[in-house]
């Protein structure tokens, strides 16, 4: 998996646990809030946790990646999230974050992968695209005649003549989804950073050049949640979008995806690593509200288990790729050590 998280500051904090009766439990249903990405996966989560009558069925909100850790990071109590899920790594700023306003240690969780994909209507011509593509196609501004400039792109062919002839109109992320930050990431800034023109700059200018997106209408933020950037896409058959692969997985009669530096995104390839625009899955989970909210720590471990993420559980279904068992192994121990007393 790329180490691209590192680059964005990524942390994952260790915890310190607290013990509490029940006497002290403050609130008796679990809140989670973050990535529209994951909320159909905490969303199903939380369904068949509740349905097993043993705890209230947690209530789950979409706010994207960056929504969630301002809301996590605001602090604790019985008005404040429990959990935030993640499509992308906590940065450092957000830790920060969590710490100016006394959040305490938090814990982060991978519970899975996901893969970035490039999709258009199943009736519109197939794309087969490289990284360099991308960027020239997103970026606010290119390399052209040895200087960046504002994009000049705006048709596919103009990029490259095996491309087809099609204006050049992306639905996206808006800034507080982790699928901007990844697809960034992922997708724009290793073509950037191999440009002479890029490379010249300063580290400042370089972050700058390769993390700003068009803004002359061939990128369009859309800031509600990706059911809201699928029924646009599927308005606008010539146009691309930027969705999770579970969004193809329940959609494949209406979208198809594009290969990627001649990868295919499949749960094989994702799984493995070698489609280009693969990423983690995050669960952080607030050590502060363990011990004082009923069902906390039961909802994490089926978020992790087996029957939910791994090769063959219900999250599967819902376009989850299951984590490497060793690695999962590791997850699922963090999970454990929430109700270890220290």
């Amino acid at each position: 998996m790329p180490g691209w998280w590192q680059r964005m500051g990524g942390v994952v904090l260790s915890l310190w646990i607290v013990g509490a009766s029940p006497a002290l439990f403050a609130r008796d249903r679990v809140r989670v809030v973050g990535s529209s990405t994951l909320f159909p996966l905490a969303s199903r989560v939380a369904e068949v946790f509740g349905s097993q009558g043993r705890w209230p069925t947690p209530v789950v909100e979409s706010l994207g990646t960056g929504g969630g850790f301002q809301l996590f990071c605001a602090g604790v109590g019985d008005a404040t999230p429990d959990v935030t899920d993640a499509s992308r790594p906590m940065t450092s700023s957000e830790a920060a974050d969590c710490a100016r306003h006394g959040v305490g240690e938090v814990v982060g969780i991978r519970v899975g992968l996901d893969g970035m994909l490039f999709v258009n209507a199943k009736s519109a011509p197939a794309f087969a695209l490289t990284r360099e593509q991308l960027y020239r196609a997103v970026a606010r501004r290119v390399p052209r005649n040895g200087q960046l400039v504002l994009n000049p792109y705006h048709r596919w062919r103009e990029i490259s003549p095996e491309l087809p002839d099609l204006p050049i109109r992306i639905y996206g992320p808006a800034p507080n989804h982790g699928t901007r930050d990844a697809f960034v990431a992922l997708a724009v800034v290793p073509a950037c950073e191999r440009a002479p023109e890029v490379r010249s700059l300063s580290a400042a200018e370089r972050q700058l050049a390769c993390q700003a997106l068009r803004e002359d209408g061939a990128w369009i933020d859309v800031n509600a949640d990706y059911a809201t950037l699928l029924r646009r896409l599927l308005a606008d058959p010539q146009a691309m979008g930027v969705l999770g692969f579970s969004y193809l997985d329940n959609n494949r009669d209406k979208l198809k995806a594009a290969r990627i530096e001649g990868v295919d995104p499949t749960p094989e390839s994702i799984s493995a690593g070698t489609y280009p625009l693969a990423r983690p899955l995050f669960l952080y989970v607030k050590r502060a509200h363990v011990g004082r909210v009923i069902g906390l720590l039961e909802f994490v471990h089926e978020f992790v288990s087996e029957r939910a993420a791994g090769p063959q559980g219900y999250l599967v279904e819902q376009g989850l790729m299951p984590l490497p068992e060793g690695q999962m192994k590791i997850e699922r121990m963090k999970a454990q050590q929430l109700a270890v007393q220290r």
